[in-house]
């Protein structure tokens, strides 16, 4: 059918049109910059032309320990039951995505979990081209993690401010979902601070229905102008495939993730020394506020930097360094990712005179979780060998639900990797017998010569490992 071009009047009414969808449902970006009348047709190709090169593919394989009853270790066992030889290790392969922020240095955003356990990652272009890439770090508690490949003809995503992003804001999402190649699916921002759901140590999650599949994991979430807002990261399905629940780990805390990673290799958290509480509508009412929206301070440790910048139990934290806080847990992804030494600002809300609720400003210095760390004791222990091991910190979602010694870090490829021990893990018993500090953790450790039997908790599973 040939082509007609629009009378005057319709042009007239169509422009109309626009401007009352624009006026009274606020669409500004997508009538700015889609055109709805005339020779063209709405379309996202111009900005996808200048995203979808800064998206790359990522394959890896690499091996990992499996994991087998103690007594199939001994050879006695075997020999005497006729057993056979087990497998060691098992090799392993994923599919993930990532995106180019910083193409003078070849940098690559992913998740963690797209290149855990890879000997060799592989990056795709968008042009063809296939490169082996290098890691530079990853952080499990954000699933954040970063590569680097040669700086050569690379195009990088400029970086949005996500902490702008509001519910019904357009994104899109870019990957190479079950493997079939780079794909775009598009959406708006359902929710924001999603946080709770057992996917990370430190969730912030933009929710969106844009599709977000298997092998979506590490790809770009980006707004209608091609900026970066969020790294793709989980879905919400009970099939495998997406139902328009997905969560992107927001840029703001990406870049903080990545920053440390690129000047550290590991993210070196800070805390205050505070144990939080969600200010719920009871408790919102027991303190006269009409906002639920919060975190209470139950109790502040002896001598934390909390405690010296005059914090107290029951103050009310309602913004840190002038950003609102939703819940405990924004106020603990907020301080967690800050540096060590850096300053923090806190607007926290606080009985005054006449009982009424006085808003009071307070500074205080972050300081490292290493203070608490016992690596001394671990050069008595060689076969502890690569992993700092301390206290549970107040921050952690298992302080006061169990008793245990939390492993801070572990370096790759060391002793204690190898034997299966990760950042993160609480260790509850050693032979079988219970722990409840670093102090008694060593003294267990240190008494046995042979097989140390580790009971451990790994977010919401337990099992044994055995450190030889």
């Amino acid at each position: 059918m040939r082509y007609r071009s629009p009378s005057i009047a319709a042009i007239a009414f169509g422009n109309l049109v626009a401007a009352l969808l624009s006026g009274m449902l606020g669409i500004q970006v997508a009538l700015a910059a889609l055109p709805w009348f005339g020779s063209d047709h709405p379309t996202l190709a111009p900005m996808l032309e200048r995203v979808t090169p800064a998206v790359v593919n990522i394959a890896t394989e690499g091996r990992v320990k499996i994991q087998q009853n103690p007594l199939f270790e001994d050879p006695f066992f075997r020999f005497f039951f006729g057993v056979p030889n087990q497998p060691l290790e098992r090799k392993t392969q994923s599919l993930g995505s990532g995106v180019i922020v910083d193409a003078g240095r070849g940098l690559v955003i992913t998740n963690a979990h797209v290149i855990a356990n890879a000997e060799q990652i592989t990056v795709k272009l968008r042009d063809g081209r296939t490169i082996e890439a290098k890691r530079i770090g990853s952080d499990t508690e954000t699933d954040v993690a970063v590569i680097q490949i040669p700086s050569e003809r690379l195009t990088a995503l400029p970086m949005a401010d996500s902490d702008q992003l509001k519910v019904g804001d357009f994104v899109v999402a870019i990957g190479n979902p079950f493997g079939l190649g780079q794909t775009v699916t598009s959406g708006i921002v359902s929710a924001l601070g999603r946080s709770g759901l057992g996917i990370e140590g430190y969730e912030d999650f933009i929710q969106t229905d844009a599709s977000i599949n298997p092998g979506n994991s590490g790809g770009a979430l980006v707004d209608l102008d091609g900026r970066l807002t969020g790294i793709n990261t989980a879905i919400f399905s009970g099939s495998g495939g997406s139902i328009g629940i997905g969560f992107a780990i927001p840029i703001n805390m990406a870049r903080q993730v990545m920053e440390q990673l690129v000047d550290h290799g590991e993210v070196r958290r800070g805390q205050l020394g505070v144990q939080l509480q969600d200010l719920d509508s009871s408790l919102a009412e027991a303190f006269g506020l009409d906002d639920q929206q919060g975190a209470v301070i139950v109790s502040v440790v002896e001598d934390s930097p909390a405690a010296k910048a005059g914090l107290q139990a029951g103050d009310i934290v309602a913004a840190v360094n002038d950003r609102h806080v939703i819940n405990a847990s924004s106020v603990r992804n907020k301080v967690g990712l800050l540096r060590v030494g850096e300053k923090v600002r806190l607007d926290v809300l606080r009985k005054g005179l006449f009982g009424r609720n006085e808003r009071v400003e307070i500074t205080a210095t972050v300081t490292s979780q290493s203070k608490t760390l016992a690596s001394g004791a671990a050069r008595e222990n060689p076969r502890l060998d690569g992993a700092k091991f301390g206290e549970i910190p107040n921050e952690a979602s298992a302080y006061g639900e169990v008793e245990g010694v939390m492993v801070y870090e572990v370096t790759r490829g060391s002793r204690a990797w190898l034997s299966g021990i990760r950042g993160g893990d609480i260790i509850l018993s050693v032979n079988r017998i219970a722990v409840s500090n670093v102090n008694e953790f060593y003294q267990l450790a240190n008494k046995h010569r042979g097989a140390l039997l580790l009971h451990i908790l790994r977010g919401d599973n337990a099992a044994f490992v055995v450190v030889r």
